[in-house]
């Protein structure tokens, strides 16, 4: 009986080792399988990670410009009409230069309607004519209404360019999905004009009666925005139909904030003929970029 119950035993311990081993191959199976997977990743889609990293870099750019220009808002009141020229030109350079012929590219080569894309500029540009006519109050006259003004009303204001912050981060990440010397341009125009929204958050803020502390606080909100948005493009991707309507709309948004909104509060109070040549710069700075990359 002691043999048999040894025998047993041993049996059962056999049986526990056998099973150990068989686990611990098909785990190790699985790994070299994955491990072939990544690498066919890895080398496979060598450009696409190329692409997110591009991004991400450019989405990091955009943080500092926003931070950099609520920082500036402060510190050089009586320049910033100068920067605020010269971005306005930028933005313009990209819209005719590289968003246009990328749209002209499309179309020829999908057959898209064009009238569908000339909408979608249109909209475009109403739509944040109407975003900032009615949630940016009073934002071009606030020495006008110094009686109506609230820090609500600076909260609400930085909350929205926040948002706006963050479609501009989704608008980097899209441009990337097209090809790489899209997705530059459109990071180089939303650096651009992020930067004045980094002014305009922290100046709102102040003139609403908020303290320098919360005025920060929104700022670092304002500019984290855009990283998150790229960030967001990871995890899906567009048809080109709906690629080529978003950059119709993103023009439609690029001309209204740069001719209708950045240009005109540049020469509001300092017009002069250097203005004009910095905004002139701006855009042959876009033409030369557009024909390098």
């Amino acid at each position: 009986m002691i043999i048999l119950r040894n025998l047993q035993k041993r049996l059962n311990r056999a049986k526990i080792l056998f099973v150990i081993k068989a686990t611990l191959a098909q785990l190790a199976e699985r790994l070299t399988r994955n491990e072939q997977v990544i690498s066919s990743i890895l080398i496979g889609g060598s450009d696409y990670n190329f692409k997110i990293m591009e991004a991400i870099f450019f989405s990091i750019a955009t943080f500092f410009s926003t931070y950099l220009g609520g920082t500036l808002a402060v510190k050089f009141k009586n320049k910033l009409h100068l920067i605020m020229g010269f971005t306005a030109g930028v933005l313009l350079g990209v819209v005719f230069f590289d968003i246009f012929p990328e749209i002209f590219t499309q179309i020829k080569e999908f057959n898209f309607n064009p009238t569908e894309i000339m909408v979608a500029l249109v909209g475009g540009f109403l739509v944040f004519h109407i975003f900032e006519k009615t949630l940016l109050i009073h934002h071009g006259h606030e020495e006008d209404y110094a009686e109506h003004k609230h820090p609500q009303v600076g909260v609400l204001s930085a909350l929205a360019l926040a948002g706006h912050s963050f479609m501009d981060g989704v608008g980097i990440g899209l441009g990337f999905q097209i090809n790489p010397a899209v997705g530059i341009l459109v990071a180089v125009a939303v650096i651009s004009h992020d930067f004045t929204d980094g002014m305009n958050t922290v100046v709102l803020m102040l003139t609403n009666k908020n303290s320098i502390a919360k005025a920060k606080k929104f700022l670092f909100l304002d500019a984290i925005a855009p990283v998150l948005g790229v960030t967001s493009t990871l995890f899906f991707k567009v048809s080109p139909h709906f690629l080529v309507l978003y950059l119709g709309f993103f023009a439609g948004f690029l001309l209204y904030i740069g001719a209708s909104d950045i240009l005109p509060e540049a020469h509001s109070k300092n017009s002069s003929l250097k203005l004009i040549g910095l905004t002139i710069l701006g855009v042959l700075f876009i033409f030369i970029i557009s024909r390098i990359i």
